[in-house]
């Protein structure tokens, strides 16, 4: 079933689009840029907003896997009826105000990120909008209580939001790859999106979380250091202890952009030392 849906007003969406947007200016090292895209987040988004309420109705649902049909049907009623309480008209002009900030601060080009969940996040849109017909709402929820409730290592294709093409997210890595240079590794992706949401808070998990990251860090050039091919090796074995000795340094220093840099150069050495 195919629904017209305008993503511009899909408020998860343009929170999605704006983190993207944020990642890059950090990656550009465009601080003015991220500073802009954080304010906006903490203003549009900050807790009591009515957006920030509509944001965390969607995530409740979305965030929501391999729980009892019971409990889904509960989730997704209570969902929309806590959704029928909120200013509609306000949601409306805050996401005009949104996606004009937006446009003058990211471009329209911003409206294009890839969001690998946005699927699912245009079901729960529709679901929740009032132009939508009893019959569509139906197969709608229809669909996200099966998403809801499926259970681990049983993928429901009929009711599972569908992976948006490969070929498509392919694409995007690869230009992104082409304007950043080398590909990101998994744990490089996980540490910028943390160190972009913690902008958005206290940051106090991320601090804990860079400490971890850190002392991981650090057991793995341990173990590095002890292998045959290192150990008997001055130069490499002198290397290594230079990197331990700088995440040591790490560990005290103000955390910014210039310091996730500096990890991330780590966790791609030592990658590649243990590749």
């Amino acid at each position: 079933m195919k629904l017209k849906h305008n993503k511009k007003r899909n408020t998860a969406f343009l929170y999605e689009a704006l983190v993207k947007e944020i990642t890059k200016a950090v990656m550009d090292k465009d601080v003015s840029k991220k500073d802009a895209l954080v304010a906006m987040v903490k203003e549009h988004f900050a807790p009591g907003t009515a957006l920030r309420k509509e944001l965390d109705l969607v995530k409740a649902l979305c965030e929501t896997k391999h729980v009892d049909l019971y409990t889904a049907e509960r989730l997704v009623s209570e969902s929309k009826k806590q959704y029928d309480t909120l200013d509609q008209r306000q949601i409306f002009q805050e996401q005009s105000q949104v996606i004009d900030k937006i446009n003058k601060t990211a471009g329209k080009q911003a409206f294009n990120n890839f969001v690998p969940n946005y699927k699912y996040l245009a079901t729960i849109s529709q679901l929740f909008s009032g132009q939508t017909t009893v019959k569509q709402r139906v197969l709608l929820e229809r669909s996200l209580i099966g998403a809801m409730s499926t259970k681990p290592g049983k993928p429901n294709k009929s009711k599972e939001m569908p992976h948006v093409d490969k070929l498509v997210f392919k694409t995007v890595i690869e230009n992104f790859n082409k304007k950043y240079g080398d590909e990101l590794l998994t744990e490089q992706k996980e540490l910028l999106n943390k160190y972009i949401v913690s902008s958005l808070g206290s940051g106090v998990e991320f601090k804990v979380y860079m400490n971890e990251e850190i002392g991981r860090l650090k057991d793995e050039v341990t173990n590095l250091h002890e292998q045959e091919v290192f150990s008997e090796n001055k130069d490499l074995s002198d290397k290594l202890s230079d990197v331990k000795e700088a995440l040591n340094k790490l560990q005290t220093k103000k955390i910014d952009t210039a310091l996730i840099e500096k990890v991330m150069q780590v966790q791609k050495l030592v990658k590649e030392c243990s590749d």
